[in-house]
């Protein structure tokens, strides 16, 4: 898709979820040919005329100011993820711009020193979610995932493309929505991302569930919460979660999950760490490079 799909595809996708109830309108009469707001009620409610408001729709979005963007975000009531989604596509890069690092492949020492001194399991993953790296309970947790012939092992791919992942997560559905949602934030930050664009086209090609989820446009970002798996060996996990960013690695994240003592999954966690240390798992005590 071109920028202007982008835009064109985000706007009308959030306008669609708002009722003029919702944000305190009178219905304007008429009969309602799409769901949710018309452009000249998102008009009304940022303050702008319905033939800019038109022309934004249509992806001519570049050099709409701040205070334009903002009152946008605002009567189309974006989350935070969103509102950052609509600045970028309005100040996406160019060609002609700096190119933004590509993510991260492999982890430097310090970093891997740090997720090798992690007791709870913890992996390392890039923006277009390679799993790049885990300790001993990182791999134990995610053995699923990191049992795949792709080098690096991919969430999306393997959410996606993998029948395994409905077991996995018993919430698939949501890890699909997740997935791609989070997909989308990044596309809309460094869309000349070569392997990134290759991703997301090999998964609308493969997958009609990603090609339908992708379609609804939704944004998010992932920084902290539950998470909810099935693991093959020690059976239902809920796991807090907390994304932590590697400032000096563009894109490069680890990923922690742990969970309250004296709760049903500390005692699975304490399972799942002597099966992996039991003679004939692939266990580590270090960091571990899952490839490139």
């Amino acid at each position: 898709m071109t920028r202007q799909d982008e835009v064109r595809g985000f706007l009308t996708t959030r306008r669609a979820r708002i009722t003029p109830e919702q944000v305190g309108l009178t219905d304007l009469g008429g009969e309602r040919r799409v769901p949710g707001l018309r452009r000249e009620e998102v008009a009304l409610l940022a303050g702008v005329s319905v033939d800019y408001y038109t022309r934004l729709e249509r992806g001519r979005i570049r050099g709409a100011s701040d205070s334009v963007l903002d009152a946008l975000a605002r009567a189309l009531r974006l989350t935070a993820a969103e509102r950052d989604h609509l600045f970028a596509l309005a100040r996406g890069q160019t060609a002609s711009a700096p190119r933004r690092a590509a993510p991260a492949r492999r982890l430097r020492a310090s970093v891997q020193r740090i997720l090798g001194a992690l007791h709870v399991p913890a992996v390392a993953q890039n923006a277009r979610q390679d799993l790049i790296a885990a300790n001993g309970p990182g791999r134990a947790l995610y053995v699923t995932p990191f049992d795949s012939t792709d080098r690096p092992p991919n969430l999306a791919r393997f959410v996606f493309l993998d029948h395994r992942a409905q077991a996995f997560y018993p919430d698939w559905d949501l890890a699909c929505r997740v997935t791609a949602a989070t997909l989308r934030a990044e596309a809309g930050r460094t869309p000349l991302d070569p392997a990134l664009t290759a991703l997301i086209d090999e998964l609308r090609t493969r997958s009609p569930i990603f090609s339908e989820v992708w379609a609804q446009h939704d944004v998010r970002e992932h920084h902290t919460g539950l998470q909810q798996l099935h693991h093959p060996v020690v059976g239902d996990l809920t796991l807090a979660v907390e994304v932590l960013a590697v400032q000096a690695d563009q894109g490069l994240s680890i990923v922690v999950y742990s969970a309250g003592s004296k709760t049903p999954t500390a005692a699975k966690l304490t399972q799942l760490s002597r099966w992996w240390a039991a003679p004939g798992a692939a266990s580590t005590s270090d960091a571990e490079a899952v490839g490139v």
